[in-house]
Parts: structure tokens; C-alpha cells; sequence
């Protein structure tokens, strides 16, 4: 499958100043960036950095950053699903997984996230693509907003919402093992209905639970 990518690039003001919010960028455009200390959510923000560095170098790896000058202060990757991970069964090359997103907490109250998902999906690519992420609420940042994981919870849909993605059931064992846990999915208007079915057959091992 070719991956085709379509750069896109917003204006976003907050009172920190106007941010750009752009991508997919290259993985020599990140070595030419910044990452804000504050980007630790998965790992210190330099081994963030070489992360979605290496995602940027993948055929079907997509970055999308928002930054302040040439400070990155938040990005989402999209990538093939982990090989450990029941989602990338069926080797499905319309499949992509929402990796990460992560927000430095300065920019939070500015719609930042949503911006990052929007400009993800002006690609026309994208509707080639069955896109998903899971959430679990371990990897949320309760502590440092306080929120409850229900509020929490209803934070991270609406923001998915932002990029189509919208709920759906499944079967899997990690995301049933807590009611907050969630699987969100965007299925672009180009897969056909064989994909889908594919899909489907991810999402519930158990057929009783069709």
C-alpha cells in the first residue's frame, strides 16, 4: 500500500502566543526541533524526541506537531500497530494505530489536542485508513489535572471526537479490564466493507459477543 501524505498547517492563538499546528512533518524537520522538557508523559523529552523521530522514518509513519517557534509542545503519531498488540493481526495495511498524544500542561486550556487531530485528518490519505487508539487510564495524567478518570475520560473523547474517532466495543482484554479503558475508531469513507469485516473480527474474538 502507498502512503501518500499531505502536508496541512493551522494558526493557533493562545496566550503564549500563535502556534502552528502542522504535519505530517519529516523526521529531519524534528531533528531540527525543540522538544519542551515538559513532554515526559512515555519517557524524558529527548528520548521522546528520537522516538517519534524513528516514527517519522516509517513508510506509514505520520507526525503531526504543534509548536512555538522551533519548540515542539505537543504532537500525535500514527503508526502500525505494535506486532505484540492483537491489532496488528490480520497485517491490515489500512490499519493505523493513534500511537500518543501528549500536550505540555501550559497549552491544555487552548484546544490544542483537537487541533492536532484535526489537522490530522484534512489528509485526504486518511480516509484510506481505518485509524484507532486505545486509551487506558493509566497512561492519563490524573494527578497533574486533578480530574477525576471518568472526567478524565470524557476529556479524552471529546477530543477524539475532534478527529472522528468515536467509540467502540470490543472484546479485548486489557481495555475491558477497566470500564474507564476504551478503544476509539475512525473508519475513513474509502475501506470497504471486506476491511471492515476484518475489522470486526479484531475487535470480538469471542463471537458471542457480536
Amino acid at each position: 500500500m502507498k502512503h501518500n501524505k499531505t502536508y496541512n498547517c493551522v494558526a493557533l492563538k493562545t496566550s503564549h502566543g500563535t502556534i502552528t499546528v502542522e504535519g505530517p512533518v519529516s523526521a529531519e524537520t524534528l531533528e531540527g526541533l525543540y522538544f519542551h522538557e515538559n513532554l515526559k508523559a512515555f519517557r524524558p523529552a529527548n528520548e521522546q524526541k528520537k522516538a517519534v523521530t524513528e516514527i517519522a522514518k516509517l513508510d506509514e509513519g505520520r507526525i503531526i506537531i504543534a509548536k512555538n517557534k522551533d519548540t515542539v509542545i505537543g504532537y500525535v503519531t500514527y503508526v502500525y500497530p505494535d506486532p505484540l498488540e492483537r491489532w496488528s493481526e490480520g497485517n491490515m495495511e489500512n490499519l493505523l494505530e493513534l500511537g500518543a498524544i501528549e500536550v505540555i500542561p501550559d497549552y491544555r486550556n487552548f484546544k490544542v489536542g483537537k487541533t492536532l487531530l484535526k489537522v490530522s485528518m484534512m489528509d485526504d490519505a486518511m480516509e484510506d485508513y481505518i485509524i484507532i487508539t486505545t486509551e487506558y487510564y493509566w497512561h492519563w495524567d490524573l494527578k497533574g489535572t486533578k480530574l477525576s478518570v471518568w472526567d478524565y475520560r470524557k476529556i479524552m473523547e471529546k477530543m477524539m471526537n475532534a478527529g472522528d474517532l468515536e467509540y467502540m466495543a470490543t472484546d479485548d482484554p486489557e481495555i475491558s479490564s477497566h470500564p474507564a479503558n476504551c478503544l476509539m475508531v475512525r473508519i475513513g469513507k474509502r475501506i470497504d466493507l471486506d476491511s471492515v469485516q476484518q475489522f470486526d473480527r479484531i475487535r470480538f474474538k469471542n463471537r458471542f459477543m457480536y
